[in-house]
């Protein structure tokens, strides 16, 4: 049990734990963005001019071939998949502005700290 315990109390465990449930909750974010918004933008003329309400509708005649599902599931995807590319883009983006700003002038007690470091070097 004490086995068990450390192994769950762990910082990687834990660190897992609250990215999965992170993710979880962005995965909503995602696709409220992609159904809610911009899949209505994308399809709702394709559809008017197809004389269609949904995607559903398309169907082999004859058949139980419903490619019209699969047709907005890819579309779906390439949505979801370029939404999370501009999204990683741009956290990108910032990271390089933060790494790119100039390191603060180290204090006093730290000038005098890394002479002492310096000298215990030598």
């Amino acid at each position: 049990m004490s086995e068990f315990k450390k192994f769950a109390l762990q910082g990687s465990v834990i660190d897992l734990a609250v990215g999965f449930i992170v993710g979880a909750a962005f995965k909503e974010i995602v696709s409220s963005l992609v159904n809610d918004i911009i899949t209505p933008a994308v399809l709702t003329p394709a559809l008017k001019v197809a004389k269609l309400s949904d995607l559903s509708q398309l169907v082999i005649p004859g058949t139980a071939i419903k490619y019209g599902n699969f047709i907005s599931n890819i579309i779906s995807f390439m949505i979801v998949a370029f939404t999370l590319f501009l999204i990683i883009k741009g956290i990108n983006i910032a990271r390089k502005k933060q790494k790119d700003e100039p390191a603060a002038e180290p204090s006093s007690t730290d000038k005098l700290l890394m002479e002492i470091r310096d000298k215990l070097n030598k």
